[in-house]
């Protein structure tokens, strides 16, 4: 068989009829996707990457180690990345922390959710040899340059995964390293046997709280906890309420400038005022379909860490499907709870991934209480990961 690099010449050095030609035999393909089938990680194709190692962390959490294509322009630890996974025969795709350091593999760790498609086939589904869709990696979560003379890390939950791929890189760096960790219990605590043995050998100062038992940890009282808080570089990356707090508890102690925080859902400041959303178009299509007008309950992983939320489909008709989407619950999980097939990334309203016009009615942006509201004759692009129904309104999928 020929090489990917030999075809590639090949089709370069062909006349234009030559190319049409093959263009034509291809249909509906291009010779560049039959490219893709014989070295899929190729340079120059959409970049991938193929799962080398599942690992359970935790029996509700799980690493995933990934080789990069030949695309792939490397991270900073901190940093994310979105995968692409086929579930059920449908592309979803999902933002998640790298927590490895850098190097010819990564590894992104996540914890499944109620509801969560992608985090429980990550945890239950997925093999060594599947090849998965990469975006590059982003994100300003990242160690300063130079490195503080003392840091602080306040993590929650999942939470701790951008920070492990901090402190396996720049732990070197670090000669003074406090890491105050919260987690349901110790069976649910994440990289609990490395951080143990990092303190255990005095490369960090582990603090744990196991809400169950012990409840939240006050940020107020962090002094008792880390007594230089106030002197330290913090990271803080967890639940939303977690990153009020401190937050809320830096800038009191006018020291803002000292708090770097990483949220995996967007900061909310409005709810909206919930409403009948009406999906229509090719996407809503297999929703419908399966619905029938008679409706039905369906439930979407709300933004509230991952908690389950309600909503009713109400209707399927030629013209889409309609759905009772309850108030704070963005579109996207609205969508996703109905069946509809929603295109979405890292679903914090950064990637843009998600947008899709809105042909009528009202929807409010959940981070800056904006209401927007449009007309028939005027449809507007939303983005659906941080919008919600402000009353009746219409989406093309």
């Amino acid at each position: 068989m020929p090489s990917p690099s030999t075809t590639r010449r090949a089709l370069a050095n062909l006349g234009s009829g030559a190319r049409r030609f093959f263009e034509l035999a291809a249909t509906p393909l291009l010779p560049a996707d039959y490219l893709d089938l014989i070295n899929p990680m190729r340079a120059g194709a959409d970049l991938r990457g193929r799962v080398v190692d599942v690992a359970h962390e935790t029996p509700t959490s799980t690493s995933v180690t990934i080789r990069p294509g030949r695309g792939w322009r490397g991270h900073r630890p901190g940093q994310y990345t979105r995968i692409g996974v086929d579930v059920n025969g449908v592309r979803h795709w999902r933002a998640y922390s790298i927590t490895s350091p850098t190097g010819d593999v990564i590894t992104i760790s996540a914890r499944a959710i109620e509801g969560g498609v992608v985090s429980n086939h990550l945890l239950t589904g997925l093999q060594p040899g599947t090849m998965l869709m990469l975006d590059q990696a982003t994100g300003d979560f990242t160690m300063s340059t130079p490195p503080p003379r003392s840091a602080l890390f306040i993590t929650g939950g999942s939470g701790i995964t951008p920070v492990m791929g901090i402190l396996r890189s720049h732990l070197h760096e670090l000669r003074d390293v406090a890491v105050v960790h919260s987690a349901p219990d110790p069976e649910q605590m994440m990289f609990r046997s490395e951080l143990q043995h990092l303190h255990r050998t005095g490369r960090i100062r582990l603090t744990t709280r196991f809400t169950r038992t012990e409840g939240i940890l006050p940020l107020e009282g962090i002094g008792a906890v880390v007594p230089d808080w106030q002197e330290r570089e913090t990271w803080a990356c967890g639940p939303t309420g977690l990153l009020d707090d401190a937050e809320a508890v830096w800038a009191a102690a006018d020291i803002p400038h000292l708090l770097h925080t990483e949220r995996f859902r967007p900061r909310v400041v409005a709810t909206g005022e919930g409403g009948e959303v009406t999906f229509r178009g090719r996407g809503a299509a297999g929703a419908a379909t399966a619905t029938g007008a008679a409706g039905g309950a369906v439930r979407s992983a709300g933004s509230a860490g991952g908690r389950a939320q309600s909503a009713t489909t109400t209707g399927a008709t030629d013209a889409g499907l309609t759905v009772d989407a309850p108030a704070g619950i963005p579109l996207l999980d609205v969508g996703e709870a109905a069946g509809v097939l929603m295109p979405s990334g890292c679903r914090m309203g950064i990637c843009f991934n998600c947008v899709l016009p809105l042909e009528e009615g009202s929807v409010r942006d959940l981070r800056t209480g904006e209401l927007t509201t449009v007309d028939p004759e005027d449809p507007h692009l939303i983005q659906t990961c941080i919008s919600a129904a402000a009353g009746p309104c219409r989406i093309a999928v």
